[in-house]
């Protein structure tokens, strides 16, 4: 069915390799393409509970392939037509995503990996937002992503440098989640990810909800959307079985709904 990803869902756990090893897993429209069809097929798969990217070989992705970039291009057509509705697809996608970096996240890349809830990276990992090398302004949501994750100064500094930050340095600045040796990557990838499968899905789908209106709304406005999330959640079955877990005083068995 995919031809440059690789999709396999297993143990609740949706994991989207990108998977053009040879060009370092760089973007192209067909590969756009298929990303968007693969999250809309996890988030209407009711056995996914967590969604995995990574990158097949020794890289995660490294942007745009430069190979489909002509003088005459159209860079916000293209951003319009492929890479915004792929960015939208991800922010609307109410499940637990983790971005298990294994190499270079440069340019769009490096946006896809910020899009995402978790970043795990590997020692061996590295972060590029290399757009101002090629006189270009950093997109797919980048600076959205980059400046509520490290604040104004720090997100220009990425940008307009351009400087590579390995993966200890982005754990310090707050991109990453956790900072993984290779020996032990992809257990540890396994065993975070299957944690976040085995917790109340719906409750971090309205969480994320919240989380993107707690910013764009007044304080009360925030607290009527707060009120109408917590209803929802305590109607879910996973509340009720939290709660009676809580009471006999045993790990509770959350099913996602």
């Amino acid at each position: 069915m995919y031809e440059t990803i690789q999709y396999t869902v297993q143990n609740g756990v949706a994991t989207l390799e990108l998977s053009r090893p040879d060009k370092l897993n760089a973007f192209n429209s067909q590969m756009i393409c298929e990303i968007i069809t693969a999250v809309k097929e996890a988030s209407k798969d009711k056995q996914v509970r967590c969604l995995v990217f990574t990158g097949a070989g020794r890289g995660f992705c490294s942007g745009q392939d430069l190979a489909d970039v002509d003088e005459n291009m159209d860079h916000g057509q293209v951003l319009r037509e492929q890479y915004g509705p792929m960015m939208k697809q991800l922010m609307s996608f109410e499940k637990p995503i983790v971005a298990a970096v294994n190499g270079i996240a440069a340019g769009a890349g490096f946006s896809l990996a910020l899009a995402c809830d978790f970043r795990l990276a590997s020692e061996k990992a590295n972060f590029l937002n290399a757009f101002i090398n090629i006189g270009l302004i950093p997109d797919s949501g980048n600076l959205y992503f980059l400046q509520n994750l490290v604040g104004y100064a720090k997100a220009a500094e990425l940008s307009i440098l351009g400087e590579k930050i390995s993966a200890e340095k982005a754990f310090q600045l707050g991109l990453v989640t956790k900072v993984i040796s290779t020996e032990t990557w992809e257990s540890e990838v396994n065993q975070f990810s299957e944690y976040l499968a085995n917790l109340p899905t719906k409750a971090i789908g309205l969480i994320k909800r919240n989380l993107k209106l707690a910013n764009n709304l007044s304080f009360d406005s925030y607290l009527e959307k707060e009120a109408e999330g917590q209803r929802i959640a305590g109607l879910t079955n996973d509340h009720q079985e939290g709660v009676q877990a809580f009471v006999e005083k045993r790990k509770p068995i959350f099913i996602g709904n």
